[in-house]
């Protein structure tokens, strides 16, 4: 197993902070993943890093597999722990998309990860999720997502960091900077547009925390 330090020990803790509703947004994946995969499915796990995701839908659905794939192996590693229980049914793997086994996958997940890549990789993660679905299976996707008309882009990324902010913070200049630079965000339309031209089908909101909004959509 490869080493973590502390700063991809908090992220567990950080984003329980920063994700209005985690906990509900992985139980309401597992329903709506559950409408189309049998007992017996097997999902993909796009951006596993962390084991969050992995280990909430592990203990719902005992009778599905999941194959993780995360680019970075500290946050593969710290999967690797939060899902120490269900190890037997995941099986986790470095790299994007392309990394990926191929399929055919009865489900996909790809939960807090697009506003940390580029539309270019966005679009080549989108069409190589739908490639290793059999059809109709589902996708469940959910990251940042707001306008980016001002001035309501600037408002909500000052509501972001604001509930995002952890005690005694006070350099929101940082922040928002740094926001700007890390992050790409995309409007909510913008997002259902990417799905349709991915191949997905049947695209529609389910989730909305504040500054998070999530989608299903079909192959």
């Amino acid at each position: 197993m490869a080493r973590f330090d502390g700063r991809q020990a908090g992220y567990i803790e950080a984003t329980r902070r920063q994700v209005p509703g985690l906990d509900d947004l992985h139980r309401m994946t597992g329903l709506l993943l559950a409408e189309r995969i049998a007992e017996e499915g097997r999902v993909l796990v796009v951006g596993a890093g962390g084991g969050l995701e992995l280990r909430a839908l592990a203990q719902q659905h005992a009778g599905w597999s999941f194959d993780g794939v995360d680019p970075s192996s500290d946050m593969l590693a710290l999967a690797q722990q939060t899902t120490s229980c269900h190890s037997s049914r995941i099986r986790l793997c470095q790299g994007n998309i392309q990394a990926a086994p191929k399929g055919p996958f009865d489900g996909a997940v790809c939960l807090l990860v697009f506003h940390h890549i580029s539309p270019e990789e966005r679009m080549e993660t989108l069409r190589g999720i739908r490639h290793r679905l059999s059809p109709g299976s589902p996708l469940v996707l959910a990251h940042v997502s707001f306008p980016q008309r001002e001035p309501d882009r600037s408002l909500w990324m000052e509501r972001h960091i604001a509930f995002g902010a952890g005690p005694g913070m006070d350099k929101w200049d940082a922040a928002r900077i740094g926001m700007m630079k890390r992050l790409f965000i995309d409007a909510p339309e913008d997002e259902q547009a990417h799905l349709h031209d991915a191949g997905f089908t049947d695209v529609a909101q389910f989730y909305q925390a504040f500054s998070f909004r999530g989608w299903i959509a079909y192959a």
